[in-house]
């Protein structure tokens, strides 16, 4: 079944915000039953693959809460667990009958225990630390049994609080030691003694504990107990998401508006606040020295101590580190090497014109290539014609082929996705037309999402970049693309693999009369994609013709890293013939495989990449000092190693396209911008190869159709 896009969209948003949702009645007067009993209602009707609402959902919703609340096990002990087991196999019901006893127990209990960790933290810290001593923490916590009683439990906080004194002890004594070395952040690191430098790290670490408690206790019940809605929604897939009033504005606005704040996209490890996406043009793409896969672990606001978010909600560190513009963060961090570093942040409106697509001219020799980076497939959803992605990749197309460029590279690597409609419009841009999309809703049948417009905007070589962080909808345009043997696809094993679509339900729509204020939104996953040739992009993502290691290739990215994804499958493929503009198209690929089995760079990468994993894989970690400093030592070696990465140099020249030359008169942070992104093109082994890959490609004689100007 064809459809027209605009109308699918239309009608499917339509039928899922009103009509599937209006044959029930919705009462109570308790407002965290109502919510419950709308949310699962919406759940049950709505999701494309609804759970069972049984023994073993209930378990999983035990055993998720209870780690969602207290991953580091610093708070409950054996007992307390033993006694919610009564409810494991009870919350089905619970939630059948819109009954909260296990969040009420669970609830109140926790306040009183996080009313004795502030007693067992201070009486901890009364006692100096030994650092000479021989013992070890495991931050495996996942691993870990809650502790038998109070005595064990304030053993466990001790490791964790010596653990926590650790950075700052070894600050101390090396500004001691050395009085010239600079400081990474604005703090006080004087000391005189080892015993004075021990005495400092306990207040400094007290200090810190005294300001997350006073934090935490901010919070109200309300606030956990969205926390344990969300545990229940997050059961159905990693996707699924509910908002409560004051979030919902927050709510992915980045298609056409702006960020405040860091502009980094984060998500919630035990250990911190992981980075997952960096928005660019933002503060930390400005400052260059956090990337993806650091971990935040503690933050301070404009050199006051900071807060240890170790443990913390996800929302509640945001809030910590979100400030107003022109305002200092400090963000002490866990790299991805292993490494902690203080970095210092001024806040800032984050503009998205860095998120629009950009192109550049690629010269090596007499030959000139071009290429396009696109961040994610942008739109203004109310008002298309403003501006949007595959509108804007037409009009690059058009001035790379004015400036005659001979081969084109797509850049998608770590383009979250973003508006299906751009999908299929810019891959009409390389094929004549066909099918591009398969999308299949909840007990319906598929729907195929086609180009129907003959013309070709660009029918020469093709490459396409993409890399572990490359989602939805870039995974469609790969995978289209791959499926007709139009472009050749480099980078990672495989994209991130999430082949599902989502949509924003306000709840307060499926209420005739609502006493209880703003009841905030639920973010559904209510269909799935499916490539052309009838495999799903979820979990399997899109795999590279040419896989090329980088230092994420042994890290656990991705859908299948996320909790409770959607399985893989396949439906019937779609009816489409693949491009026949190429005549050594394997050839090309093998070529390409050979280069990469020599080249020194990339076994550098791969070597990396492994000493990454292994870094991660160390969950046990000394607390003697001595120890201690030998480890971090030998982490900065190799740190420092690795770092001639970036002195490689493919020896390619970059150049902006005319019309963007003329706008750097008037705009030199546009020009210090585009400076910065060609200084690194060059040193990107995977362009290089890109490169050598459309050098390669022979082409037929044989034109696939008339080249159109900018496609509308």
């Amino acid at each position: 079944m064809k459809r027209n896009l605009a109308y699918v969209l239309l009608l499917m948003l339509a039928a899922v915000a009103s009509c599937s949702f209006t044959n029930k009645t919705f009462e109570n007067d308790d407002k965290d039953k109502l919510l419950l009993d709308l949310i699962t209602y919406v759940l049950e009707k709505g999701h494309y693959e609804p759970k069972a609402l049984d023994d073993d959902f209930s378990v999983h919703v035990f055993e998720d809460f209870i780690d969602v609340i207290d991953p580091t096990k610093r708070y409950f002990i054996a007992s307390d667990i033993a006694e919610f087991e009564k409810y494991k196999y009870q919350i089905d019901d619970e939630i059948k009958n819109t009954d909260i006893t296990f969040f009420n127990v669970v609830y109140e209990r926790l306040m009183e225990r996080m009313g004795d960790a502030k007693g067992i933290y201070k009486e901890v810290l009364e006692t100096p630390f030994d650092y000479s001593e021989n013992e070890s923490i495991s931050i495996k916590y996942d691993e870990e049994p809650f502790a038998a009683d109070r005595k064990e439990l304030k053993e466990r906080w001790r490791k964790q609080l010596k653990y926590a004194t650790l950075g700052t002890f070894d600050s101390k004594i090396s500004h001691m030691e050395n009085d010239e070395i600079e400081s990474t952040d604005e703090h006080d690191h004087t000391a005189h003694s080892l015993k004075e430098a021990e005495e400092e790290s306990r207040k400094s670490t007290e200090t810190t504990l005294d300001e997350f408690f006073d934090f935490v206790s901010d919070l109200e019940r309300k606030d956990w107990f969205v926390q344990y809605i969300n545990t229940i929604v997050d059961e159905f897939d990693p996707h699924t998401f509910y908002f409560a009033p004051e979030e919902k504005e927050k709510f992915d606005t980045s298609m056409s508006g702006k960020f405040e704040g860091i502009g980094a996209r984060l998500q919630k490890k035990a250990e911190g606040a992981k980075i997952v996406e960096i928005i660019s043009g933002g503060p930390v793409w400005r400052d260059a020295r956090l990337e993806v896969g650091d971990e935040i672990i503690k933050v301070g606001q404009n050199g006051e101590e900071p807060i240890n978010i170790v443990g913390m909600r996800l929302d509640d560190a945001i809030k910590l580190i979100k400030g107003a513009q022109g305002t200092i963060v400090d963000l002490t961090v866990k790299k991805v090497d292993g490494s902690l570093d203080v970095v210092s942040l001024t806040r800032d409106v984050v503009e998205l014109e860095e998120s629009y697509a950009k192109s550049a001219n690629i010269i090596k020799g007499e030959e000139k290539f071009g290429i396009i980076n696109l961040p994610k497939f942008y739109v203004d959803f109310n008002d298309y014609s403003e501006r949007n992605a595959a509108t804007d990749v037409a009009k690059e197309v058009e001035r790379l082929k004015e400036e005659g460029m001979e081969g084109l590279i797509l850049d998608l690597r770590d383009n979250g996705g973003g508006s299906l409609k751009t999908v299929v419009e810019m891959a009409g841009l390389f094929i004549k037309d066909g099918p591009i999309v398969q999308v299949q809703s909840k007990d319906k049948g598929k729907d195929v999402y086609d180009d129907k417009d003959e013309r070709i905007q660009w029918d020469g070589p093709l490459v396409i970049l993409v890399n572990e962080l490359s989602a939805s909808a870039s995974e469609i345009l790969a995978a289209a693309m791959q499926d007709y043997k139009r472009a050749i696809v480099i980078g990672s094993k495989q994209t991130f693999g999430k082949g599902t679509v989502q949509n924003v339900i306000p709840l307060n729509n499926m209420l005739r009369s609502n006493e209880h204020g703003d009841l905030g939104a639920i973010k559904i996953t209510t269909q799935k994609f499916y490539r052309i040739n009838g495999g799903s992009t979820q979990l399997e993502g899109v795999k590279s013709d040419i896989v090329v290691p980088d230092r994420y290739s042994y890290i656990d990215l991705g859908e299948r890293d996320q909790s409770n994804p959607l399985g893989w499958d396949k439906i019937t493929p779609a009816d489409y013939k693949a491009w026949d503009g190429y005549i050594n198209y394997e050839k090309t690929i093998a070529d390409s495989e050979k280069r990469m089995a020599t080249s020194q760079q990339i076994k550098l990468i791969e070597e990396n990449a492994k000493w990454l994993k292994a870094e991660q894989d160390e969950t046990e970690i000394s607390l003697n000092f001595d120890t201690y400093k030998e480890e971090k030592n030998k982490d900065k070696e190799q740190s420092n190693y690795f770092k001639k990465l970036t002195d490689y140099d493919s020896k390619l020249t970059f150049k902006s396209l005319g019309y963007e030359e003329q706008l750097f008169t008037k705009d030199s942070v546009l020009r210090e911008k585009r400076n910065r992104w060609h200084k690194n093109l060059a040193k990107d082994v995977y362009v290089e190869e890109a490169v050598n890959v459309l050098e390669d490609l022979k082409m037929n004689n044989i034109k696939q159709g008339k080249l159109a100007s900018v496609k509308n």
